[in-house]
This record gives structure tokens, C-alpha cells and sequence, in this order.
């Protein structure tokens, strides 16, 4: 669905309802349906309140119980001294505090990080998760 709004949205912009475009081939007049306007507009709505991807991190660390808060803390300062370029993520899910690194979209890209810091944590594992998207440059 998101494919098809997104080929509208690229491919079949305001300016060109109603008018004629030439081309290669002679003039072409474009007809759209005015709920395709409707669709792109909530498209991008959505997109705008859910700046999340599905894609992977790597859980370096989990702890429950007394000062497990302030040990998932140090381990998170410890990854970032370590790997400045990546993030660490500290989260809480009971009764466990975590810490998931990375920011990956595919498991491959995930997997290829985890085998780089698997002398420095050799229980890493991978989890799939909401990610933050890189920006787009």
C-alpha cells in the first residue's frame, strides 16, 4: 500500500492534475482521483508521529535487581567510550534493565557488528526492535 502512495506521491504531483504534459510522445493528460491527495496527506501524517523503523540491536547487557539501573548505565558509558559512532540505548522491562547498541536495518548489517565487538562482549545477541532511522543525506 505504502509503494503505491509513494509512486503517486513521486510520480504524479499537484501540478500535473488536469493539465497537459509533454513528452516524448505527445501530449498526455493526466486524470487523478482527488482521494489520492486524501491518501498521500495521511500518509505523511503517519509517517511524521512514527519515527521508528522495524530493524535490529544488539543487547549487550541485562541486569535485576539492586543498583541494576546504575550497572546498565556504566555499561552503556563503557560501549559509548569504546564505540563513539554507535548509540546505546539503556531501557526497562520488567524486571530487567537492558542495553541494546545500534541502529541496524538489517540483520546482516547487525550481525556484522556483533561480530566486531564479540571479544569485548561474547554474550551479545541480536534482537529485533524498533530502530531510529539514519537521516537521509
Amino acid at each position: 500500500m505504502s509503494l503505491i502512495l509513494l509512486f503517486f506521491y513521486f510520480f504524479i504531483s499537484d501540478s500535473l492534475l488536469g493539465q497537459e504534459v509533454q513528452n516524448l510522445y505527445g501530449n498526455i493528460e493526466l486524470i487523478q482521483d482527488s482521494r489520492i491527495d486524501s491518501l498521500v496527506t495521511r500518509h505523511v501524517l503517519y509517517n511524521q508521529n512514527n519515527q521508528f523503523l522495524i530493524g535490529y540491536r544488539i543487547q549487550i547487557f541485562f541486569d535485576a535487581g539492586n543498583n541494576s539501573l546504575q550497572n546498565a548505565y556504566k555499561a552503556a558509558e563503557i560501549f559509548f567510550t569504546k564505540y563513539p559512532d554507535e548509540n546505546a540505548y539503556v531501557t526497562f522491562k520488567e524486571p530487567y534493565y537492558r542495553v541494546r547498541v545500534g541502529d541496524f536495518r538489517t540483520r546482516l548489517e547487525a550481525e556484522g557488528f556483533r561480530q566486531m565487538i564479540i571479544l569485548d562482549y561474547p554474550n551479545a545477541f541480536l534482537i529485533r526492535d524498533n530502530i531510529n532511522p539514519a537521516e537521509i543525506r
